[in-house]
């Protein structure tokens, strides 16, 4: 089984919540790359946009990744959802680990995250049109850094949890 599982996709699609049934169920350690980056500059995504900008927050994010291509902890990754879009942060997500992409629909996404107000990307009026448009940008990063695809509209976390243990045992179509 892989060191280091990643989950990527976007906002909403269920990283974070997988990722601490994952850990919990394979004994692995959960890691949060925007709550890790939060932890190591002390202030919020949000705070860091706004004082920083997104260009430094996304180098962030390539450091903390380039950190991990010599760990040899037990890691289940939930990474921020522009992470594999940036900074050739894909190629180096492939060599980390075994990557899934946790697919939703614009819609299902907007219904996950629409009163959510810790997302700087949506401080905007028409949050389901941004979500269509960031994702259409971003799908073709996902697919690219992803060992497989997980459709999640459908699925409960517990039932995403076991078809990613599924595909590890190579169980799983």
């Amino acid at each position: 089984m892989e060191d280091i599982i990643i989950l990527i996709g976007f906002m909403g699609s269920g990283k974070s919540s997988v990722g601490r049934v994952l850990a919990r169920k394979l004994g692995y350690k959960l890691v949060d790359s925007d709550k890790y980056i939060e932890k190591q500059e002390g202030k919020s995504i949000n705070d860091i946009f706004k004082e920083y900008g997104e260009q430094s927050f996304r180098d962030m994010e390539t450091e903390f990744l380039k950190s991990l291509l010599t760990s040899d902890e037990k890691i289940i990754l939930s990474t921020g959802g522009g992470m594999p879009c940036h900074n050739n942060n894909a190629v180096l997500l492939k060599e980390i680990g075994f990557s899934v992409y946790l697919a939703a629909s614009p819609s299902v996404i907007y219904e996950r995250v629409k009163y959510d107000t810790g997302r700087p990307l949506l401080k905007v009026d028409d949050k389901l049109g941004k979500i269509t448009s960031l994702l259409a940008e971003r799908e073709n990063y996902y697919k690219e850094s992803a060992d497989r695809v997980i459709d999640t509209d459908n699925l409960g976390v517990n039932e995403i949890a076991d078809e990613i243990i599924r595909l590890l045992k190579g169980e799983a179509n």
